[in-house]
C-alpha cells in the first residue's frame, strides 16, 4: 500500500487483504505456494479447486466489466489484486490464458453470441485454455503459420501442428491462428479460431523440458472440427487479431504473472540472507538491481495497462515481453550465484530438482518463447522509435 492511494482503492486493498488471509488460512491453508514456473503440474486439481472457490466468492477476471462477470477494476485496482495476491502466498493461477489472454479478446473482437457462450466458463474456472501460436517452423516467425482450417458445410476441419504449446494436456479448448485462404502467405488469409481440445483428431504429446516437467506441448490437428461461428473477426483477419492476444498477453497478464516473480525474488533474497551470500557485495548489488527492475517491471506494466484500457494494446507491449524475460532469467543465474558450489548437486534421484535449480534451468526459455528478444527489439525498433526497417532477403 502506497500514501497516495485513493480511499476507495485503500479500501480495495483490505477487501482483498482481508479475504486471502482468512481463506488462505482455512480450507486452502496447503495450497499456499503451490505452482509456478517448473512446477505447472504441482497439485493441479487443488489449484484448480482454489480457482473455482476464487470464482464463487467474484475473485476472478477482476479487471473484467461487470457486464461479462468481471468487478470493473480499475488499473491500480488490479495491480492491487496482484500484489496482494503475491504477498499472501497463494496459488499459481491455473486460468491465466482464458482470463488473460482469450478473454480480453473476446471482449474487444468477439460476438456477442461469442462472449455470452466463451466467457461465463472462464469467470467459474469451469473451462481452461491453451494457446495455438507456434509451429515448428513458425515461431517468432509467427507469419509462416502452416495450419490449414477449411470450411465443410458449417465447421471448420483443422489440419496441422502446433507446438510449445503450454498446459495443452489441462486445457479444454485452444485459440489457434489457422490458414483458411489457399495459396496466402505471411499475414494475410490467417483466422483466429476457438478449437474444442477434446475431440477426435486433436493429438497432444507432452515435452519433457529440462524441469522434468511437461508444461509444453506438441498438438496435432488430424481433422479436428469446431463450428463455423467460433471464428473470431473475419475470415482473414487472424493476424489483427493475434497480434491483439499477444498485446493483452504482454499487458494486463503480465501482473499476474509477476506474482510469481516477487514470490521467487523474495525467496532469492531470504536464501542470500540465510547463506550469508548478502554480505558479498557484489551480490547484494545484484539483489537490489533485481528488485528494481521487478518494481521497474512493475510500473511498465501499469502503462501498458493504461493503453489497453484505451483500447486494442499497441507495440509498445513489446516492450514488457522484452523486459520480463530478460529480468526472469537473470533472476534464475541469481540464485545460481547465490546458492554457490550447492546449486551443482540434486536433492536426490532420479532428477530431485531443488527450487532454484528448477528456477534457473526454466527461465532460460524466458527471452525465447512468447516472442523472442531478438524479435521483441526489431518491433521496439520499427514500430514505437520508427527507425528503418531490417533488411530482408
Amino acid at each position: 500500500m502506497t500514501e497516495h492511494e485513493s480511499p476507495p482503492d485503500r479500501a480495495f486493498r483490505a477487501e482483498v487483504r482481508d479475504w486471502l488471509r482468512t481463506e488462505l488460512a482455512g480450507g486452502f491453508a496447503h495450497a499456499r505456494g503451490l505452482g509456478g514456473p517448473g512446477r505447472e503440474h504441482e497439485a493441479f486439481e487443488e489449484r484448480l479447486a482454489w480457482e473455482r472457490h476464487m470464482a464463487a466468492a467474484g475473485w476472478t477476471c477482476v479487471g473484467w466489466p461487470e457486464e461479462y462477470g468481471g468487478r470493473g477494476a480499475t488499473v491500480e485496482q488490479q495491480v492491487i489484486f496482484n500484489e496482494e495476491y503475491a504477498l499472501a502466498d497463494a496459488p499459481a493461477r491455473v486460468n491465466h490464458i482464458g482470463e488473460n489472454l482469450l478473454g480480453p479478446t473476446l471482449i474487444a473482437f468477439g460476438t456477442d453470441a461469442q462472449r455470452a457462450r466463451f466467457l461465463p466458463p472462464i469467470v467459474a474456472a469451469e473451462e481452461l485454455w491453451c494457446q495455438g501460436y507456434s509451429e515448428p517452423d513458425a515461431g517468432s516467425d509467427l507469419a509462416n503459420v502452416q495450419t490449414r482450417a477449411e470450411l465443410d458445410g458449417g465447421e471448420w476441419v483443422i489440419t496441422g501442428q502446433k507446438v510449445w504449446t503450454s498446459l495443452a494436456v489441462e486445457s479444454d479448448w485452444c485459440f489457434a491462428v489457422c490458414r483458411t485462404e489457399p495459396g496466402s502467405s505471411r499475414h494475410q488469409g490467417l483466422s483466429y479460431l476457438l478449437v474444442p481440445m477434446r475431440q477426435d483428431g486433436v493429438d497432444i504429446r507432452p515435452i519433457v523440458q529440462l524441469t522434468g516437467t511437461s508444461e509444453f506441448n506438441e498438438v496435432f490437428f488430424d481433422g479436428a472440427r469446431t463450428d463455423a461461428s467460433n471464428i473470431v473477426g473475419a475470415p482473414g483477419d487472424g493476424w489483427k487479431v493475434a497480434m491483439a492476444t499477444l498485446g493483452f498477453e504482454r499487458g494486463v497478464a503480465t501482473l499476474g504473472q509477476q506474482v510469481g516473480f516477487r514470490r521467487e525474488f523474495e525467496g532469492v533474497a531470504e536464501l542470500a540472507r540465510r547463506t550469508g551470500a548478502i554480505d558479498d557485495p557484489l551480490l547484494r548489488d545484484r539483489l537490489t538491481r533485481s528488485y528494481m527492475g521487478l518494481e521497474i517491471m512493475r510500473l511498465n506494466a501499469v502503462r501498458t495497462m493504461a493503453g489497453v484500457a484505451a483500447g486494442a494494446p499497441g507495440p509498445e507491449s513489446s516492450i514488457s515481453k522484452l523486459v520480463w524475460g530478460t529480468w526472469h532469467r537473470e533472476l534464475g543465474e541469481l540464485a545460481m550465484d547465490v546458492l554457490g558450489a550447492a546449486g551443482l548437486v540434486m536433492d536426490g534421484e532420479p532428477y530431485d530438482l531443488n527450487d532454484w535449480q528448477r528456477l534457473f534451468l526454466f527461465s532460460r526459455a524466458d527471452t525465447i518463447y512468447a516472442g523472442s528478444n531478438e524479435i521483441q527489439r526489431n518491433i521496439i525498433a520499427e514500430r514505437v522509435l520508427g527507425l528503418p526497417r531490417e533488411a530482408r532477403g
